[in-house]
Formats: C-alpha cells, sequence, structure tokens
C-alpha cells in the first residue's frame, strides 16, 4: 500500500481546493499544516497526520514551538524532513511576529511588556534573561538576550547589564525572564540579583523600571507586586 497523499484526498476535504473557494483564513491548523507536509502514511492520510501532529502541541500550532525534532520524529510518519519543515514554521512565525512589533509604542505597563513577549518566552527550556533598554518615553532603543540559565549571581551580573545601558544610551532599564516551570513566582535568587541591579542603577543614575517574569500563558511584575523598591524617573 502507497502513502497517502494529500492529492488522493476526495476533492471536497482538500486543503488547498478550500484555499482556493474559501480564502486562506477558513483553513483550520490542521489544513494549514497538510499543505506543507503533503503527504501521510500507509495508514493515515495527510490530515490525519497532521491532527495528530498538533495533538502535540496541545492541540494547537503555537505548542508546536519548541519541540525538537527528536520529539516530532516519534510520531508515525514524521521522518527529519517532515520534522524540520516543521520546526521551520515555528520558527518563522516565531521571527514574522518580532518583526512586527513596534519600536515607537511605549512599553510602560507589565501587561504591555509580557504581551509582547510572551508567546516567544514561555516555550524556552532554560531561562533567558532579556534586558529591555528605553529611552526617556520608555520606547524600545534595544533588547538583549544577557544571560541563558538559572538566574542568580554567578549568571547575571549587575555590571553586565550597565555595560549595555551605556553603550546604548539607555535612560531606563527593564529585566524580563521566564521560568521554564509555568510558575512566574520569584525565587530569592530573582529577588536577589533585583535589588542589587537597582542599588546600582541608584549610583549610575539609569532606573531599573521594573522586573518581570513570564510564566505559561502569565506572568509577575516585582513593580505591580511592590516586591522591590523602584526609584522611577519623573
Amino acid at each position: 500500500m502507497e502513502t497517502i497523499r494529500i492529492e488522493d484526498l476526495p476533492e471536497d476535504v482538500r486543503p488547498f481546493e478550500k484555499y482556493r473557494k474559501q480564502g486562506i483564513n477558513m483553513l483550520t491548523d490542521a489544513e494549514l499544516l497538510a499543505l506543507i507536509l503533503r503527504t501521510g502514511t500507509k495508514k493515515l492520510n495527510c490530515m490525519e497526520l497532521c491532527r495528530e501532529v498538533l495533538e502535540l502541541g496541545g492541540g494547537t500550532l503555537a505548542g508546536l514551538y519548541g519541540k525538537t525534532e527528536a520529539e516530532l520524529c516519534k510520531i508515525s510518519g514524521i521522518g527529519p524532513i517532515k520534522a524540520v519543515e516543521i520546526i521551520a514554521i515555528c520558527e518563522l512565525a516565531r521571527r514574522i511576529a518580532k518583526s512586527r512589533r513596534s519600536y515607537d509604542e511605549p512599553l510602560d505597563t507589565a501587561a504591555k511588556i509580557s504581551a509582547r513577549y510572551m508567546e516567544e518566552m514561555r516555550h524556552f527550556k532554560e531561562e533567558h534573561v532579556l534586558l529591555l533598554l528605553l529611552d526617556i518615553k520608555c520606547r524600545l532603543i534595544k533588547e538583549l538576550t544577557i544571560s541563558i540559565g538559572t538566574i542568580n549571581q554567578s549568571f547575571l551580573r549587575p555590571r553586565e547589564v550597565f555595560i549595555q545601558a551605556l553603550k546604548h544610551e539607555a535612560v531606563n532599564l527593564i529585566l524580563l525572564h521566564n521560568h521554564p516551570s509555568g510558575d512566574p513566582t520569584p525565587s530569592k535568587a530573582d529577588i536577589w540579583i533585583t535589588d542589587k541591579i537597582i542599588e546600582v542603577s541608584e549610583l549610575i543614575g539609569i532606573p531599573l523600571v521594573d522586573h518581570i517574569i513570564i510564566g505559561d500563558c502569565c506572568y509577575i511584575s516585582f513593580r505591580e507586586k511592590g516586591l522591590a523598591d523602584f526609584k522611577i524617573k519623573k
């Protein structure tokens, strides 16, 4: 028995024909994925295989972000080529979303900042620390990944933060990092490093205006929760 191709499906359920008649917005996640993968297996047609792939991501395309080639290849019918195609789709989506971020919009609330970075950061397997360098109106000058790993004095030092702040002539700073566990509750190390950076920021005159921890579709803002004594420029 040969592999079941997308062309072997009845015409009324082929994603390409549906796209032609109804438009790309009318396609389901599985149908969009089927347009890329094209073939199924000897037992599953392309649409059935795509539904199995989506199940790995909790039923959504967004859930596939961060899945490895090895994880995807555990699905019968997904080999290295199809796995890399799926990974590439997720990376393209991430880059498109990132390229559409406006550098003119003020990052003046934790809600705006978390919405901007949530989908990307909540899938990281390790803690990533981002430093957001802002101008006087809290508009983004530059974002930098300054640490990957557990956030403590061994991995993130105030010196690294302010070298970048001075280099790019930042007026305000925001720290942003994820908790791979999905729970954004600050650790003792999170609180310690925040207090240390605030101490240095007072001496240098470039204030840290917030430290935000990204969890799984949730966040905690040190500023909103009153977890640190932020000295905000007026």
